[in-house]
């Protein structure tokens, strides 16, 4: 597996808008989400080891945040005819199995990974009320095999400040994952 950064999109940008279909088909789009005190936007996958080791973490800070009337998203954009595990019969598996409360969304034009300058999974987009950039990178220090617990530290406590009405560190980290598996001749230029 090679680890990918984090472009590390600017802070303030507007939330992309998106129509994605979740796991039961129903289509949903960032102003469903218009009221919410903050929106994290999570582009992820089912095979990535990256993921596979935050999954329980993940599930566990959205039930965590949901009450909270934080709206949290998946988008997966993999390509899945070459990663089948990646498709959408297996997204609804892999919801059920998890244990996600939120929307697994498939990006299957990979536009919407580009217009947020995803570059690998998992990579963390927060958004503040006014559907303002106000944290991206990791999840927090763990990764798979280097001991660290998943505890979702960086995350939560740009959750946290942001629900106090306080500003985010501009101390932020880059998620490591794997790249995105982009569609033959789809890959954007922001890597260069």
């Amino acid at each position: 597996m090679v680890a990918t950064n984090s472009t590390m999109l600017a802070l303030g940008t507007k939330a992309p808008d998106f129509r994605l279909p979740d796991t039961s088909g129903k289509i949903v789009s960032v102003s469903d989400f218009e009221s919410a005190p903050a929106l994290l936007v999570v582009f992820m996958c089912n095979h990535c080891p990256f993921v596979k080791h935050i999954r329980s973490g993940l599930a566990q800070l959205a039930r965590d945040y949901l009450p909270r009337g934080v709206a949290v998203a998946g988008i997966n954009s993999n390509d899945a005819n070459n990663y089948p595990d990646d498709s959408p019969a297996k997204m609804a598996q892999e919801v059920k199995s998890a244990g996600y409360v939120f929307p697994y969304l498939y990006d299957e034009t990979q536009e919407a990974a580009k217009a947020y300058r995803a570059a690998c999974t998992p990579d963390f987009f927060l958004f503040d009320k006014d559907q303002r950039l106000a944290y991206r990178g990791q999840m927090d220090d763990s990764r798979p095999g280097n001991g660290i617990p998943v505890t979702g530290r960086d995350v939560r406590a740009a959750l946290d400040a942001l629900l106090a009405g306080r500003e985010v560190s501009p101390n932020q980290k880059p998620s490591i994952g794997c790249n995105i598996k982009w569609k033959p001749g789809n890959a954007p230029d922001y890597f260069g």
